[in-house]
């Protein structure tokens, strides 16, 4: 007898023909995008392409004009509370309440999400531990290095125990340190079930630590697929020079360099 297929899972992220502008200036022009669960997908692109733009509609910080973000199948703008309440965001130029300890904004956003007092102070303890800021943790934001603010802003999104984790560029301002200990904490994150989705300009660590990557340039994916798929027997780095193209500085440039 012949067996059923079985059902494609659900994407943890769909994003189907999101666009944007701002005036005259198209930021995202028609992008889709499947995240499988599971994965650890890497979004990298060249400054202006797009990148946070995108993952801010599909997050539900930027309304689009047109298409639609799906987060485990909840549409984002339909049913935002359901969306939201899987998924944990680490945006671009974050803000936080300057003048709160990094104990106090853990404590504040746990309160805010009606988590039990006992879980808060459990998870808020683990997560300063883990990405050294437990001797920060009395320390006013105000005070944090751009290094530490990313880690606390980490910390806020992993604080709810969400399914899906979206950060945008969350890399950036860390220390050697720090970021082996941010990526021990994606992966074991992944290990457990969860899909982390991030962008990034360093090409090297997209290639090293995600499972998928999705290219995108002018506000367009231009490539989307396995990291082995996308580099095709080269680099990532190469692949992604093939894919955005650009130009290249010829010997004629800087003439007076070495002079």
């Amino acid at each position: 007898m012949d067996q059923p297929f079985a059902a494609a899972p659900v994407p943890a992220l769909l994003m189907q023909d999101l666009h944007l502008a701002f005036g005259r200036k198209v930021a995202v022009d028609g992008v889709s995008l499947a995240v499988p669960p599971g994965s650890l997908f890497g979004l990298v692109g060249p400054n202006g392409a797009g990148k946070t733009t995108a993952l801010s509609m599909a997050v539900g910080l930027l309304r689009p004009m047109r298409g639609r973000a799906l987060v485990f199948g909840t549409d984002v703008w339909v049913d935002p509370v359901t969306a939201k309440q899987q998924i944990g965001v680490l945006p671009d130029g974050l803000s936080l309440p300057a003048q709160f300890t990094g104990h106090e904004l853990l404590t504040y956003l746990g309160r805010i999400r009606q988590m039990p007092e006992p879980l808060i102070a459990q998870r808020r303890d683990e997560l300063l531990t883990v990405l050294d800021l437990a001797g920060a943790g009395g320390t006013v934001i105000a005070d944090y290095s751009a290094g530490m603010t990313k880690k606390i802003g980490l910390a806020a999104a992993l604080l709810h125990g969400p399914r899906l984790l979206i950060l945008d560029e969350p890399f950036e301002a860390v220390d050697p340190i720090s970021s082996a200990a941010i990526r021990t904490i994606l992966v074991r994150f992944v290990q457990s079930g969860g899909t982390v989705v991030l962008s990034s300009h360093v090409m090297a660590l997209v290639e090293q630590l995600c499972t998928h990557v999705g290219v995108i340039t002018a506000g367009r994916v231009v490539a989307a697929g396995t990291v082995d798929q996308i580099r095709a027997g080269g680099t990532l780095d190469e692949a992604f020079v093939r894919l955005v193209g650009g130009p290249r500085p010829g010997p004629e440039g800087l003439s007076w360099l070495g002079r």
